[in-house]
């Protein structure tokens, strides 16, 4: 038979528990808040403003109204104006602009004669979503822009077309193929949910069994501790990093554009960068569950903020300082640019040196975290 007492004592003793174990209670308290925050307010689906770069060949009352037209739009956010194709190209490849739009020579000229000039829209399609919007909205913003002029110009062609094409450049992904931007992005998260795990709890691992004492007789030094823990798992990143380039390269036929070396320095800086954050867990967490639940923790902006599930350009500001402070968003850019881009090493900088800049601060909490831990 049941007893009342008996079981109120447990309910009772798991109070005590949870009480005690106030990071775990910490963290399923603040995930379903953190998960209603970032779908609530920071992720979507629709990304408007985006950076869009300019070439202007021809200055007339035509190209200043699609300027004005452009600049009222919702989707683009003219924020430089080149004066040659290869500077809105470098834009573009280095992630810089989402759009490049050129404006051709004797563009008026041409209007009025009705040889139809045509303005380019090139998109960097290595998102499929972000792109999709504002090439859609292209042709209703043409229209806008030149309504006022056309009756005056063309005359003779009311109703008829317009005087004008719409060229949309789809590129670094033509066919607006979602695996050429997740697969590439997988990389990053896979390596970010593995290599940060497994190392959490190699310290913890240590003090549950009791295994730390041992080692801490020894004269080895904290710093000799961190590196011999995490070194070994730098295999393990190299292996899953070959396997997920391999498979994506064969199996789902993923581009490689890029420089090699590029992408191996990349992965590099990454790989420890994700070690030492999961060495800090482990500094923090006082249970293998708890170094799992923080690593979780962890994870989940990763996911949501890097760019990897939804457009990066299309969260809030605040979302998007979030995202820069977290190694991912950096190494999926680094990725994709690579891979999709052709990008080299000085086209990376940009994204390398702010994930150093992350691994550093990380590695430099570890080391201080671990100190005061052995004392």
């Amino acid at each position: 038979m049941i007893s009342g007492s008996r079981t109120l004592a447990v309910f009772m003793k798991e109070l005590v528990q949870m009480r005690r174990d106030r990071l775990t209670f910490a963290i399923m308290i603040l995930i379903p808040i953190i998960q209603l925050t970032l779908f609530g307010f920071a992720i979507n689906t629709d990304p408007r403003h985006l950076a869009t770069a300019v070439e202007l060949k021809d200055e007339g009352p035509l190209t200043r109204s699609l300027l004005a037209a452009l600049k009222q739009s919702s989707y683009f956010d003219i924020e430089h104006i080149v004066s040659t194709d290869e500077e809105g190209e470098a834009l573009l490849r280095t992630g810089k602009v989402s759009f490049f739009i050129v404006v051709p020579q004797n563009f008026e000229r041409d209007f009025v004669r009705g040889d139809r000039p045509q303005i380019l829209f090139s998109a960097d399609a290595s998102d499929p979503v972000a792109a999709a919007g504002g090439l859609g909205a292209a042709n209703e913003i043409a229209r806008t822009a030149f309504a006022a002029d056309l009756p005056r110009l063309r005359p003779k062609l009311a109703g008829a077309p317009p005087p004008y094409d719409i060229v949309v450049h789809k590129e670094y992904n033509p066919a607006g193929v979602t695996a050429f931007n997740i697969v590439p992005g997988l990389l990053g998260v896979i390596l970010t949910m593995t290599l940060t795990m497994i190392t959490a709890i190699a310290l913890v691992r240590e003090l549950e069994r009791g295994t730390i004492e041992a080692l801490l007789s020894t004269p080895v030094r904290s710093v000799e501790v961190m590196i011999g823990k995490t070194t070994p798992y730098i295999f393990v990143g190299a292996v899953q990093a070959a396997i997920i380039m391999i498979t994506g390269r064969f199996l789902f036929g993923i581009p490689f554009a890029g420089a090699p070396v590029a992408l191996i320095a990349g992965i590099t800086v990454f790989v420890f960068t994700n070690l030492m954050l999961g060495y800090l867990i482990s500094t923090v967490a006082k249970t293998q569950m708890q170094a799992m639940q923080m690593t979780f923790f962890v994870f989940l902006p990763s996911i949501l903020l890097s760019g990897f599930m939804f457009p990066f350009h299309a969260m809030p500001g605040w979302a998007q300082a979030i995202g820069e402070c977290l190694p991912v968003t950096h190494f999926l850019r680094i990725v994709r640019e690579v891979m999709l881009k052709g990008a080299g090493l000085s086209d990376i900088a940009g994204d390398l040196w702010p994930m150093g800049v992350i691994f550093f601060v990380i590695a430099s909490a570890a080391l201080r975290r671990f100190r005061r831990t052995l004392d």
